[in-house]
């Protein structure tokens, strides 16, 4: 098997890597599903070797991979050195075990470890494990490194975006970038900004900087293709994902994407049209009480559960006077009252067009925990793409997403087929489904 390397860079050689070489190792492993297949074969391939050195080479290995667990436990039997705890400490912070992280980060320095690398990741791991308090703490032992380390700006600026200090992240983002121009975190983490702050331009000119470096970074890239999308730009959207999908074949974001992408394409909103049909469906949910009707129509309505002029498309003049004293004088009321809306009794079942207003709380809902409608969308884990159009439907709540339709859905800029079936899928697994009008 070919050794997965950067020129010079041979994690499984006689010579460990240095730790600035290893993150390079890592990003050329990460910059292709051909190079992750490859490195895991290596990976496999040296796992049962049991001396200390190659239990480090490979713990670092399964890290790289994203075995966090497995790596955990080779990198125990492993040769204490700075590489074993750092790594050691990178793998449990992932895993979610910040408390042990720290008490591994603690021992680099004790085996050679750069006292402000150790600081800088316990601050970020502070930083994740929601201790503010802490993680400004650690930086502040290194304030001398102010104006000097781009790493330690970059952390700073993380901690400051999660205390919701955007303009000093933003500020000590790009101090990171003035002292070491191509600085991938802060650029990223900057274009994110940007991005969420609403100033698209310098997000793209930003992502654009990241896309133009190798290994490819598949978010920075996707992130670009989304804001490109929303300004139209589909061909440029398209060459985003392009990139991505060359040396991610099967990336299911960006395979899920490119579909959302083509869609888009093809997509016409006739402004005009949906301000017709929002009209149109104002009119289908006006209550019944809001017309003068006499008590005996009004009664009869009342118990047949027919509610709003939408309702009333749905029913036919049989139906109507089929019911115990519902007569033809209650029915020319009727009549008269959707006369006036250039309506009919049974329109709606003729066209196949406008149906029922159904509430959420109709079939197959009602019997659901109501705990479910009040889950947040986040629960529903959609795609960037999906997640936007929702955001500009204004929609906070799986509640809330239910009572939506499948045209409203699309009828929101950029929102394809494939995002509506995203959509769907998603829902099914709580056992609900958008509003029907069928």
């Amino acid at each position: 098997m070919e050794p997965t390397t950067q020129p010079g860079i041979n994690l499984f050689g006689d010579e460990l890597p240095s730790l600035e070489d290893i993150g390079a190792f890592s990003k050329v492993a990460h910059g292709s599903e051909a190079n992750m297949l490859a490195f895991a074969a290596q990976a496999e391939e040296n796992m049962s070797k049991t001396s200390p050195r190659a239990r480090l080479a490979v713990g670092i290995a399964l890290y790289i991979l994203g075995r966090d667990e497995e790596a955990v436990r080779k990198l125990e039997k492993a040769q204490d050195c700075k590489e074993k705890f750092i790594y050691t400490a990178f793998a449990l912070r992932r895993s979610g075990r910040f408390d042990e992280a720290i008490d591994s980060l603690k021992k680099c320095p004790k085996h050679g470890g750069d006292a402000m690398t150790t600081a800088l990741e316990k601050a970020a791991t502070y930083r994740l494990a929601g201790d503010f308090e802490k993680a400004e703490k650690e930086l502040k032992g290194c304030a001398n490194f102010e104006n000097v380390s781009a790493d330690y700006h970059c952390q700073l600026a993380r901690l400051r975006e999660v205390e919701g200090l955007y303009n000093e992240a933003i500020d000590n983002y790009q101090t990171a970038l003035e002292l070491s121009p191509d600085h991938q975190e802060a650029l990223f983490h900057l274009a994110y900004r940007c991005d969420l702050s609403g100033n698209e331009d310098a997000a793209i000119d930003y992502y654009e900087q990241i896309a133009s470096t190798s290994p490819i970074c598949v978010s920075a890239l996707l992130n670009l293709a989304v804001l490109f999308e929303d300004r139209g730009q589909f061909d440029r959207a398209s060459q985003c994902v392009d990139i991505v999908l060359e040396s991610h074949p099967n990336h299911a974001r960006a395979i899920l994407f490119k579909k959302d992408i083509e869609s888009s394409k093809t997509m016409f909103y006739d402004e005009e049209k949906e301000k017709k049909k929002t009209r149109k469906n104002q009119i289908l949910e006006t209550p019944i009480s809001d017309f003068e009707l006499s008590v005996r129509s009004r009664n009869c309505l009342k118990k047949m559960n027919l509610e709003t002029i939408g309702d009333l498309l749905n029913i036919t003049e049989t139906e109507l006077l089929s019911y115990k004293n519902f007569g033809e004088t209650s029915l020319r009321e009727i009549k008269v009252i959707l006369d006036s809306k250039n309506l009919r009794l049974g329109m709606a079942l003729e066209e196949k067009q406008f149906g029922p207003m159904d509430s959420v709380e109709g079939a197959g809902v009602e019997e659901e925990d109501k705990g479910i409608l009040n889950k947040p969308i986040d629960d529903l884990q959609l795609s960037v793409r999906a997640r936007k159009c929702v955001e500009k439907l204004d929609l906070h709540s799986i509640g809330e997403m239910i009572r939506r339709t499948d045209a409203e859905l699309l009828g929101c800029k950029n929102f394809g087929v494939t995002s509506l079936n995203e959509i769907k899928k998603a829902l099914s697994n709580f056992g609900l489904s958008l509003r029907s009008l069928d």
